[in-house]
Protein backbone atom coordinates (compact mmCIF):
# COMPACT_ATOMS: atom_id res chain seq x y z
CA UNK A 1 0.00 0.00 0.00
CA UNK A 2 1.54 3.17 -1.28
CA UNK A 3 0.48 6.80 -0.28
CA UNK A 4 1.55 8.69 -3.39
CA UNK A 5 2.30 12.24 -2.97
CA UNK A 6 3.47 13.34 -6.29
CA UNK A 7 4.44 11.32 -9.56
CA UNK A 8 6.16 12.48 -12.84
CA UNK A 9 3.79 11.58 -15.49
CA UNK A 10 5.90 13.12 -18.36
CA UNK A 11 8.81 10.59 -17.47
CA UNK A 12 6.78 7.49 -18.69
CA UNK A 13 6.39 10.01 -22.03
CA UNK A 14 9.50 10.89 -22.35
CA UNK A 15 11.45 8.08 -21.87
CA UNK A 16 12.12 4.15 -21.93
CA UNK A 17 12.71 2.68 -18.65
CA UNK A 18 15.55 0.42 -17.82
CA UNK A 19 15.55 -0.38 -14.56
CA UNK A 20 13.64 0.84 -11.26
CA UNK A 21 14.96 1.51 -7.87
CA UNK A 22 13.31 2.47 -4.47
CA UNK A 23 15.76 5.38 -2.30
CA UNK A 24 14.68 6.97 0.69
CA UNK A 25 15.66 10.91 0.94
CA UNK A 26 16.63 13.30 3.24
CA UNK A 27 14.16 15.94 4.61
CA UNK A 28 13.85 18.14 7.21
CA UNK A 29 10.61 18.15 9.31
CA UNK A 30 8.90 20.73 7.44
CA UNK A 31 9.65 19.26 4.32
CA UNK A 32 7.99 16.26 5.59
CA UNK A 33 4.96 17.87 6.81
CA UNK A 34 4.43 19.47 3.38
CA UNK A 35 4.62 16.18 1.53
CA UNK A 36 2.16 14.88 3.74
CA UNK A 37 -0.07 17.67 2.17
CA UNK A 38 0.55 17.17 -0.78
CA UNK A 39 3.04 19.98 -1.69
CA UNK A 40 5.49 18.88 -4.09
CA UNK A 41 6.60 18.58 -7.87
CA UNK A 42 8.99 16.28 -9.18
CA UNK A 43 8.43 17.01 -12.96
CA UNK A 44 11.64 18.27 -14.15
CA UNK A 45 13.78 16.49 -11.86
CA UNK A 46 16.59 14.29 -12.18
CA UNK A 47 19.07 12.43 -10.10
CA UNK A 48 23.19 12.71 -10.19
CA UNK A 49 25.73 11.06 -8.74
CA UNK A 50 28.30 13.58 -6.77
CA UNK A 51 31.20 11.89 -5.18
CA UNK A 52 29.75 8.62 -4.70
CA UNK A 53 26.25 9.93 -2.93
CA UNK A 54 23.53 10.47 -5.20
CA UNK A 55 21.67 13.87 -4.87
CA UNK A 56 17.86 14.90 -6.22
CA UNK A 57 18.13 18.06 -8.15
CA UNK A 58 14.97 20.20 -8.89
CA UNK A 59 12.28 18.88 -6.99
CA UNK A 60 10.21 21.53 -5.76
CA UNK A 61 8.60 21.24 -2.48
CA UNK A 62 6.78 23.77 -1.09
CA UNK A 63 6.77 24.87 2.83
CA UNK A 64 3.34 25.78 4.47
CA UNK A 65 1.94 28.52 5.82
CA UNK A 66 1.91 27.34 9.26
CA UNK A 67 5.90 26.78 9.09
CA UNK A 68 7.80 28.97 11.44
CA UNK A 69 8.52 32.47 8.81
CA UNK A 70 12.23 32.39 10.34
CA UNK A 71 12.72 29.06 9.00
CA UNK A 72 11.84 28.35 5.38
CA UNK A 73 13.83 25.34 3.32
CA UNK A 74 15.18 26.24 0.29
CA UNK A 75 12.08 24.79 -1.93
CA UNK A 76 14.68 23.51 -5.13
CA UNK A 77 17.37 22.86 -2.31
CA UNK A 78 19.54 19.30 -3.82
CA UNK A 79 18.33 16.40 -1.84
CA UNK A 80 19.99 13.28 -0.36
CA UNK A 81 19.29 10.04 -1.93
CA UNK A 82 19.95 7.29 0.29
CA UNK A 83 20.76 4.13 -1.68
CA UNK A 84 22.77 0.87 -0.93
CA UNK A 85 26.39 1.55 -2.33
CA UNK A 86 26.18 -1.57 -4.66
CA UNK A 87 23.25 0.48 -6.25
CA UNK A 88 24.48 3.53 -6.44
CA UNK A 89 28.05 1.61 -8.55
CA UNK A 90 25.86 0.07 -10.98
CA UNK A 91 23.66 3.08 -11.37
CA UNK A 92 27.11 5.45 -12.01
CA UNK A 93 28.57 2.65 -14.43
CA UNK A 94 25.48 2.51 -16.19
CA UNK A 95 25.14 6.42 -16.53
CA UNK A 96 28.29 6.81 -17.26
CA UNK A 97 29.18 4.64 -20.26
CA UNK A 98 25.78 4.74 -21.69
CA UNK A 99 23.18 7.37 -22.92
CA UNK A 100 21.24 6.43 -20.09
CA UNK A 101 19.24 9.35 -17.43
CA UNK A 102 18.48 9.34 -13.54
CA UNK A 103 14.98 10.69 -13.45
CA UNK A 104 12.24 10.06 -10.31
CA UNK A 105 9.33 8.87 -11.06
CA UNK A 106 7.36 9.14 -7.44
CA UNK A 107 7.29 10.38 -4.19
CA UNK A 108 5.33 8.18 -1.74
CA UNK A 109 5.09 7.15 2.07
CA UNK A 110 5.06 3.56 2.61
CA UNK A 111 3.88 1.48 4.81
CA UNK A 112 6.08 2.58 7.98
CA UNK A 113 5.00 5.77 7.10
CA UNK A 114 8.51 6.78 5.21
CA UNK A 115 9.21 8.98 2.82
CA UNK A 116 10.26 6.69 -0.12
CA UNK A 117 11.69 8.19 -4.13
CA UNK A 118 10.91 5.59 -7.00
CA UNK A 119 13.94 6.81 -9.56
CA UNK A 120 14.41 4.87 -12.60
CA UNK A 121 17.35 4.02 -14.75
CA UNK A 122 15.85 5.75 -18.01
CA UNK A 123 16.77 6.15 -21.91
CA UNK A 124 15.36 8.84 -24.03
CA UNK A 125 12.87 8.59 -26.29
CA UNK A 126 13.18 9.65 -30.21
CA UNK A 127 9.48 12.01 -31.90
CA UNK A 128 9.14 8.89 -33.79
CA UNK A 129 8.74 7.02 -30.41
CA UNK A 130 6.71 9.31 -28.66
CA UNK A 131 3.86 9.20 -31.91
CA UNK A 132 4.09 5.22 -31.08
CA UNK A 133 3.28 5.41 -27.74
CA UNK A 134 0.10 7.92 -28.63
CA UNK A 135 -0.82 5.37 -31.05
CA UNK A 136 -0.64 2.91 -28.57
CA UNK A 137 -2.75 4.77 -26.09
CA UNK A 138 -5.16 5.69 -28.74
CA UNK A 139 -5.68 2.40 -29.99
CA UNK A 140 -6.03 0.49 -26.12
CA UNK A 141 -8.42 3.46 -25.49
CA UNK A 142 -10.59 2.27 -28.25
CA UNK A 143 -10.41 -0.82 -27.51
CA UNK A 144 -11.66 -0.63 -24.20
CA UNK A 145 -14.70 1.00 -25.08
CA UNK A 146 -15.60 -1.46 -27.70
CA UNK A 147 -15.53 -4.14 -25.35
CA UNK A 148 -17.38 -1.89 -23.07
CA UNK A 149 -20.15 -1.24 -25.57
CA UNK A 150 -20.25 -5.06 -26.57
CA UNK A 151 -21.23 -6.41 -22.84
Amino acid sequence: MRNIVATNRKAMFDYFIIDRFEAGIVLSGSEVKALRARKANIKDSFVRIIKNEAFLFNAHISYLKTTNAYFKPDEKAPRKLLLHRREINKLFLLVSQKTYTIVPLSLYFNKKNLLKVEIALVQGKKLYDKRESIKQKTLDREIQAALKNRY
